[in-house]
């Protein structure tokens, strides 16, 4: 983990990926998805109370016609002002209008947290990365179905993509 980081509200955004129910009700670790879920909605309430960008991703299976339940956000998660992309991919940017929306809110760093922290927030993290955004991960706002994925993730990759943080190690600016 890193030193504690300020952020400026009015250049950063909260990226939650996949808090819907059918994937929060998957076995998780090192954290259930109800704790993950939890930590995000913390995360997001500080977020909005700061003034910042709040980012809400889910997935659709693409040619099918109709989603498997559970495939909304996790109720009562999105709140006024929130933004909801829907992905198609394991990552967040392709196909989808999260780069162009980021961009009009004047984002320049991006704060992730969700599900499954290898697949969904990797992908999306590497290409946000890609994308010239300064990045940092909240650990203990995300899960994978194994603690040895979700470590590798937290210990090997996102470390040279950006900063690693605990929920307590991150706060907003005053405005």
């Amino acid at each position: 983990m890193t030193a504690p980081r300020v952020l400026d509200p009015a250049r950063c955004a909260l990226v939650l990926v996949d808090l819907m129910d059918r994937i929060v009700a998957l076995p998780l670790e090192p954290r259930k998805g109800a704790e993950v879920l939890v930590a995000a909605e913390q995360l997001a309430d500080t977020f909005r109370s700061a003034g910042a960008l709040v980012v809400l991703i889910r997935v659709e299976r693409a040619g099918v016609a109709e989603q498997p339940p559970g495939s909304g956000l996790a109720a009562g998660l999105r709140r006024d002002g929130d933004l909801e992309i829907v992905k198609r991919t394991i990552g967040a940017f392709q196909g989808t209008e999260l780069d162009a929306r980021l961009r009009e809110h004047g984002v320049t760093t991006v704060v992730f947290g969700g599900i499954a922290t290898n697949l969904g927030v990797e992908s999306t993290a590497r290409a946000a990365h890609d994308h010239g955004y300064e990045l940092v991960f909240v650990e203990d706002a995300m899960a994978a179905f194994t603690a040895a994925e979700h470590e590798a993730s937290v210990r090997l990759d996102f470390p040279r993509l950006g900063s690693v943080v605990s929920a307590r190690q991150l706060s907003l600016q005053d405005r």
